[in-house]
Protein backbone atom coordinates (compact mmCIF):
# COMPACT_ATOMS: atom_id res chain seq x y z
CA UNK A 1 0.00 0.00 0.00
CA UNK A 2 1.31 3.42 -1.04
CA UNK A 3 0.34 6.55 0.86
CA UNK A 4 -0.76 9.42 -1.36
CA UNK A 5 1.29 12.12 0.37
CA UNK A 6 -0.51 15.36 -0.38
CA UNK A 7 1.59 17.31 2.09
CA UNK A 8 4.83 16.53 0.26
CA UNK A 9 3.33 17.26 -3.17
CA UNK A 10 1.79 20.53 -1.97
CA UNK A 11 5.17 21.69 -0.65
CA UNK A 12 6.79 20.85 -3.99
CA UNK A 13 4.07 22.82 -5.78
CA UNK A 14 4.66 25.74 -3.43
CA UNK A 15 8.27 25.95 -4.58
CA UNK A 16 7.10 26.22 -8.19
CA UNK A 17 4.46 28.82 -7.22
CA UNK A 18 7.05 30.80 -5.30
CA UNK A 19 9.08 31.16 -8.49
CA UNK A 20 5.98 32.19 -10.46
CA UNK A 21 5.12 34.85 -7.89
CA UNK A 22 8.70 36.17 -7.86
CA UNK A 23 8.40 36.81 -11.60
CA UNK A 24 5.12 38.66 -11.00
CA UNK A 25 6.73 40.69 -8.21
CA UNK A 26 9.45 41.77 -10.65
CA UNK A 27 6.65 43.15 -12.81
CA UNK A 28 5.26 44.90 -9.72
CA UNK A 29 2.28 42.54 -9.63
CA UNK A 30 1.38 41.22 -6.17
CA UNK A 31 -1.22 38.41 -6.25
CA UNK A 32 -3.71 39.24 -3.52
CA UNK A 33 -6.32 37.00 -1.90
CA UNK A 34 -9.24 38.30 0.19
CA UNK A 35 -10.62 35.77 2.67
CA UNK A 36 -13.99 36.44 4.30
CA UNK A 37 -14.53 34.74 7.65
CA UNK A 38 -17.92 35.01 9.35
CA UNK A 39 -18.46 33.93 12.96
CA UNK A 40 -16.23 32.23 15.49
CA UNK A 41 -16.20 28.61 14.31
CA UNK A 42 -12.87 27.14 15.43
CA UNK A 43 -12.48 24.84 12.44
CA UNK A 44 -13.15 27.65 9.97
CA UNK A 45 -10.67 29.92 11.74
CA UNK A 46 -8.08 27.14 11.61
CA UNK A 47 -8.61 26.62 7.87
CA UNK A 48 -8.28 30.35 7.21
CA UNK A 49 -5.05 30.44 9.23
CA UNK A 50 -3.60 27.56 7.18
CA UNK A 51 -4.57 29.26 3.92
CA UNK A 52 -3.01 32.54 5.07
CA UNK A 53 0.28 30.89 6.07
CA UNK A 54 0.47 28.99 2.79
CA UNK A 55 -0.24 32.20 0.85
CA UNK A 56 2.58 34.01 2.59
CA UNK A 57 4.98 31.12 1.99
CA UNK A 58 4.65 31.59 -1.78
CA UNK A 59 4.47 35.39 -1.73
CA UNK A 60 0.73 35.90 -2.13
CA UNK A 61 -0.70 38.75 -0.08
CA UNK A 62 -3.63 37.33 1.93
CA UNK A 63 -6.06 39.66 3.70
CA UNK A 64 -8.65 38.26 6.11
CA UNK A 65 -11.93 40.11 6.60
CA UNK A 66 -13.48 38.75 9.80
CA UNK A 67 -17.07 39.55 10.76
CA UNK A 68 -19.43 38.79 13.61
CA UNK A 69 -21.77 35.85 13.05
CA UNK A 70 -24.75 38.24 13.16
CA UNK A 71 -23.69 40.14 10.04
CA UNK A 72 -26.68 40.54 7.73
CA UNK A 73 -27.01 39.22 4.20
CA UNK A 74 -27.05 42.78 2.85
CA UNK A 75 -23.92 43.75 4.80
CA UNK A 76 -22.04 40.73 3.53
CA UNK A 77 -23.13 41.45 -0.04
CA UNK A 78 -21.83 45.01 0.39
CA UNK A 79 -18.45 43.63 1.50
CA UNK A 80 -18.26 41.45 -1.60
CA UNK A 81 -19.28 44.34 -3.86
CA UNK A 82 -16.45 46.42 -2.43
CA UNK A 83 -13.91 43.61 -2.95
CA UNK A 84 -15.19 43.01 -6.49
CA UNK A 85 -14.46 46.66 -7.30
CA UNK A 86 -11.09 46.76 -5.51
CA UNK A 87 -8.41 46.54 -8.21
CA UNK A 88 -5.83 45.27 -5.71
CA UNK A 89 -7.83 42.09 -5.02
CA UNK A 90 -7.29 39.17 -7.42
CA UNK A 91 -9.17 36.43 -5.60
CA UNK A 92 -12.11 36.34 -3.17
CA UNK A 93 -12.77 33.35 -0.93
CA UNK A 94 -15.73 33.02 1.44
CA UNK A 95 -14.95 30.47 4.14
CA UNK A 96 -17.80 27.97 4.42
CA UNK A 97 -20.05 27.12 6.14
CA UNK A 98 -21.77 30.44 6.69
CA UNK A 99 -24.29 31.03 9.52
CA UNK A 100 -27.75 29.62 8.82
CA UNK A 101 -29.39 33.03 8.29
CA UNK A 102 -27.10 33.73 5.34
CA UNK A 103 -28.09 32.53 1.87
CA UNK A 104 -24.82 30.89 0.85
CA UNK A 105 -25.66 30.49 -2.82
CA UNK A 106 -26.55 34.18 -3.17
CA UNK A 107 -23.25 35.14 -1.55
CA UNK A 108 -21.22 32.88 -3.85
CA UNK A 109 -23.05 34.19 -6.91
CA UNK A 110 -22.28 37.77 -5.87
CA UNK A 111 -18.53 37.19 -6.25
CA UNK A 112 -17.06 38.39 -9.55
CA UNK A 113 -16.46 35.12 -11.44
CA UNK A 114 -13.04 36.44 -12.49
CA UNK A 115 -12.11 36.56 -8.78
CA UNK A 116 -13.85 33.30 -7.85
CA UNK A 117 -10.70 31.34 -6.92
CA UNK A 118 -12.80 28.76 -5.06
CA UNK A 119 -14.51 27.83 -8.33
CA UNK A 120 -18.03 27.90 -6.86
CA UNK A 121 -19.63 30.59 -9.03
CA UNK A 122 -22.22 29.12 -11.45
CA UNK A 123 -20.27 30.62 -14.38
CA UNK A 124 -17.13 28.71 -13.44
CA UNK A 125 -19.11 25.61 -12.47
CA UNK A 126 -20.78 25.63 -15.87
CA UNK A 127 -17.48 25.95 -17.73
CA UNK A 128 -16.02 23.14 -15.65
CA UNK A 129 -18.92 20.80 -16.49
CA UNK A 130 -18.52 21.71 -20.16
CA UNK A 131 -14.81 20.90 -20.01
CA UNK A 132 -13.78 24.51 -20.69
CA UNK A 133 -10.73 25.97 -18.92
CA UNK A 134 -11.78 27.86 -15.80
CA UNK A 135 -11.21 28.08 -12.05
CA UNK A 136 -11.81 24.58 -10.67
CA UNK A 137 -13.11 23.95 -7.14
CA UNK A 138 -10.00 23.52 -5.03
CA UNK A 139 -10.59 20.09 -3.47
CA UNK A 140 -11.52 18.22 -6.68
CA UNK A 141 -8.65 19.99 -8.47
CA UNK A 142 -6.26 18.87 -5.72
CA UNK A 143 -7.53 15.28 -5.87
CA UNK A 144 -6.94 15.06 -9.62
CA UNK A 145 -3.44 16.52 -9.28
CA UNK A 146 -2.61 14.04 -6.51
CA UNK A 147 -3.71 11.07 -8.62
CA UNK A 148 -1.77 12.37 -11.62
CA UNK A 149 1.39 12.81 -9.54
CA UNK A 150 1.26 9.17 -8.48
CA UNK A 151 0.62 8.15 -12.11
CA UNK A 152 -2.86 6.83 -11.32
CA UNK A 153 -4.71 6.96 -14.64
CA UNK A 154 -8.47 7.10 -14.15
CA UNK A 155 -9.19 6.36 -17.83
CA UNK A 156 -11.51 3.35 -17.99
CA UNK A 157 -11.61 2.97 -14.20
CA UNK A 158 -14.77 2.51 -12.15
CA UNK A 159 -14.93 5.39 -9.67
CA UNK A 160 -17.35 5.57 -6.76
CA UNK A 161 -17.80 9.00 -5.22
CA UNK A 162 -19.50 9.00 -1.83
CA UNK A 163 -20.94 12.44 -1.11
CA UNK A 164 -22.74 14.62 -3.65
CA UNK A 165 -21.99 18.16 -2.45
CA UNK A 166 -21.57 21.09 -4.84
CA UNK A 167 -18.16 21.71 -3.27
CA UNK A 168 -16.62 18.25 -3.67
CA UNK A 169 -18.75 15.36 -4.93
CA UNK A 170 -20.43 16.84 -8.01
CA UNK A 171 -17.40 18.71 -9.41
CA UNK A 172 -15.11 15.76 -8.70
CA UNK A 173 -17.51 13.51 -10.62
CA UNK A 174 -17.37 15.93 -13.56
CA UNK A 175 -13.56 15.96 -13.61
CA UNK A 176 -13.40 12.17 -13.33
CA UNK A 177 -15.88 11.83 -16.19
CA UNK A 178 -13.83 14.19 -18.37
CA UNK A 179 -10.74 12.10 -17.58
CA UNK A 180 -12.48 9.01 -18.94
CA UNK A 181 -13.69 7.30 -15.77
CA UNK A 182 -17.02 5.55 -15.30
CA UNK A 183 -18.51 7.37 -12.32
CA UNK A 184 -21.08 6.43 -9.67
CA UNK A 185 -22.22 9.05 -7.16
CA UNK A 186 -23.57 7.88 -3.80
CA UNK A 187 -25.44 10.15 -1.42
CA UNK A 188 -27.74 10.17 1.58
CA UNK A 189 -30.56 8.52 -0.39
CA UNK A 190 -28.40 5.73 -1.86
CA UNK A 191 -29.90 2.48 -0.56
CA UNK A 192 -26.73 0.38 -0.58
CA UNK A 193 -23.44 2.31 -0.90
CA UNK A 194 -21.42 -0.93 -0.82
CA UNK A 195 -23.09 -2.02 -4.06
CA UNK A 196 -21.08 0.72 -5.78
CA UNK A 197 -17.91 0.79 -3.66
CA UNK A 198 -17.31 -2.97 -4.04
CA UNK A 199 -17.18 -2.57 -7.82
CA UNK A 200 -14.98 0.51 -7.75
CA UNK A 201 -11.30 0.71 -8.68
CA UNK A 202 -11.18 4.13 -7.01
CA UNK A 203 -13.33 5.20 -4.04
CA UNK A 204 -13.49 8.91 -3.16
CA UNK A 205 -15.27 9.80 0.09
CA UNK A 206 -16.15 13.25 1.40
CA UNK A 207 -19.08 13.13 3.79
CA UNK A 208 -17.81 13.96 7.29
CA UNK A 209 -18.63 10.70 9.04
CA UNK A 210 -15.89 8.55 10.61
CA UNK A 211 -15.70 4.88 9.59
CA UNK A 212 -18.33 5.35 6.89
CA UNK A 213 -16.37 3.07 4.55
CA UNK A 214 -15.19 -0.24 6.07
CA UNK A 215 -12.99 -2.99 4.68
CA UNK A 216 -15.92 -5.22 3.73
CA UNK A 217 -17.20 -2.49 1.39
CA UNK A 218 -14.21 -2.47 -0.98
CA UNK A 219 -12.29 -4.89 -3.17
CA UNK A 220 -8.60 -5.78 -2.88
CA UNK A 221 -6.29 -3.29 -4.55
CA UNK A 222 -8.75 -0.42 -4.35
CA UNK A 223 -7.46 3.17 -4.50
CA UNK A 224 -8.85 5.20 -1.60
CA UNK A 225 -9.16 9.00 -1.68
CA UNK A 226 -10.39 10.05 1.75
CA UNK A 227 -11.59 13.66 1.61
CA UNK A 228 -13.43 13.63 4.94
CA UNK A 229 -12.04 15.22 8.06
CA UNK A 230 -13.48 14.61 11.52
CA UNK A 231 -12.23 15.42 15.01
CA UNK A 232 -12.85 12.63 17.51
CA UNK A 233 -13.55 13.15 21.21
CA UNK A 234 -9.95 12.26 22.02
CA UNK A 235 -8.78 15.07 19.73
CA UNK A 236 -7.57 12.92 16.84
CA UNK A 237 -8.28 13.92 13.27
CA UNK A 238 -9.59 11.11 11.08
CA UNK A 239 -11.24 10.77 7.69
CA UNK A 240 -14.39 8.99 6.59
CA UNK A 241 -12.65 5.70 5.82
CA UNK A 242 -11.89 3.10 8.50
CA UNK A 243 -8.15 2.57 9.00
CA UNK A 244 -8.39 -1.16 8.26
CA UNK A 245 -9.39 -0.38 4.68
CA UNK A 246 -5.75 0.56 4.06
CA UNK A 247 -4.85 -3.14 4.39
CA UNK A 248 -6.89 -3.93 1.26
CA UNK A 249 -5.90 -0.86 -0.75
CA UNK A 250 -3.09 -0.24 -3.22
CA UNK A 251 -3.10 3.54 -2.63
CA UNK A 252 -4.52 5.40 0.36
CA UNK A 253 -4.69 9.08 1.36
CA UNK A 254 -3.78 9.79 4.99
CA UNK A 255 -5.90 12.14 7.11
CA UNK A 256 -4.47 14.61 7.84
CA UNK A 257 -1.78 15.08 5.19
CA UNK A 258 -3.59 13.78 2.10
CA UNK A 259 -6.20 15.85 0.30
CA UNK A 260 -6.20 18.82 2.72
CA UNK A 261 -2.83 20.30 1.71
CA UNK A 262 -3.71 19.78 -1.96
CA UNK A 263 -6.89 21.82 -1.52
CA UNK A 264 -4.90 24.78 -0.22
CA UNK A 265 -2.31 24.39 -2.98
CA UNK A 266 -5.06 24.43 -5.64
CA UNK A 267 -6.53 27.60 -4.12
CA UNK A 268 -3.13 29.32 -4.36
CA UNK A 269 -2.70 28.18 -7.97
CA UNK A 270 -6.09 29.69 -8.81
CA UNK A 271 -5.16 32.96 -7.10
CA UNK A 272 -1.94 33.24 -9.07
CA UNK A 273 -3.83 32.52 -12.29
CA UNK A 274 -6.44 35.16 -11.41
CA UNK A 275 -3.64 37.67 -10.95
CA UNK A 276 -2.17 36.78 -14.33
CA UNK A 277 -5.58 36.97 -16.01
CA UNK A 278 -6.37 40.39 -14.59
CA UNK A 279 -3.04 42.19 -14.77
CA UNK A 280 -1.42 41.02 -17.97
Amino acid sequence: MVLLDGKALARAQEEIMKQEVEVLHQEEIVPTLAVILVGDDAASASYVSMKTKASHRVGIDSITYAYHKNISQEQLLDVIKTLNEDQRIDGILVQLPLPSHINTQEILEAIDFKKDVDGFHPYNMGRMHAGIETFLPATPMGVMQLLKHYKIDVLGKNVAIVGASNIVGKPLAALMLQAGATVSICHIHTKDVSLFTKQADIVCVGVGKPNLITSDMVKDGVIIVDIGINRLEDGRLVGDVSSDVSLRSSFFTPVPGGVGPMTISALLQNTIQASKNRKR
